[in-house]
């Protein structure tokens, strides 16, 4: 009679890895590492032996569950009430490396709408958005805010344009915060619109820092095309423990 295959063994420190993953959706290597009290290295082959084993996705800078491949487009009121904590985690984290005078340009989407919010109890922004939503979060007798103008691009508010590419083109911003769909298990990070990817890849060619705002449930997910990969962003924020998987780990 034939024997079935022996399944992996997997050590105690393998299957809380796999637990996490699970339930949090993405963990970064830092947050292992102090969690087991283990170094970087080690837990990159944890990842590695893992990713092998197929109970994992292996990502820049941490791990991710294996998710479905195929990516649901929610409209933007259902968008709002997904995932609320882990965005207002995300703004936070956002807010605390942004501060008082700077320089920057907000993307579209409720997890920047969340995070512009946070930013209006900042002093003295300067803020070039193509979200109406975003804009409208700012106290204009506090902030300098200037709505990059074009064409509405949907019910979310949302602005394209070439006219918004040239002028971002003339800027020099501190920061470019930008959101995304999906990053897939090779370290894209991808959008469905082409015309909102050409307005983030000028943002992001404008600004000294680019900030990936994304939360662990859009890791494992695909979408049309890529925005950049996770490596040309200065930090990226999941919103874990105020923790942040950077271009650095």
């Amino acid at each position: 009679m034939n024997q079935l295959p022996s399944l992996p063994a997997f050590t105690e420190r393998q299957s809380r890895i796999i637990a996490l993953t699970e339930s949090q959706g993405f963990v970064t290597i830092e947050r292992l590492a102090d969690e087991f009290g283990v170094s970087a290295q080690t837990v990159r082959r944890d990842i590695i032996a893992l990713a092998e084993a197929g109970r994992l996705q292996r990502f820049h800078g941490g791990a991710g569950a294996i998710g479905e491949t195929e990516t649901l487009r929610l409209d933007h009121s259902q968008k709002e009430r997904v995932a609320i904590d882990g965005k207002l985690a995300v703004a936070r984290q956002a807010c605390a490396r942004v501060p008082d005078g700077a320089s920057l340009y907000l993307d579209v989407g409720t997890t920047i709408e969340y995070t512009a919010k946070q930013l209006n109890a900042r002093s003295g922004l300067k803020v070039f958005t193509n979200s109406l939503r975003a804009a409208l979060a700012f106290d204009p007798g506090r902030h300098e805010v200037t709505v990059l103008g074009g064409r509405m691009a949907g019910k979310d508010g949302s602005l394209v344009g070439e006219e918004i590419v040239m002028m971002l083109t003339g800027l020099t911003l501190d920061f470019a915060l930008i959101a995304c769909s999906a990053i897939d298990e090779r370290g894209r990070v991808m959008d469905f619109d082409m015309s909102k990817i050409a307005v983030k890849k000028a943002a992001m060619a404008a600004a000294e820092n680019s900030l990936l705002l994304a939360t662990p449930s859009k890791f494992g997910r695909t979408a049309l095309s890529t925005v950049a990969a996770l490596d040309d962003f200065t930090h990226v924020l999941t919103g874990q423990k105020d923790e942040e998987a950077s271009r650095q780990t």
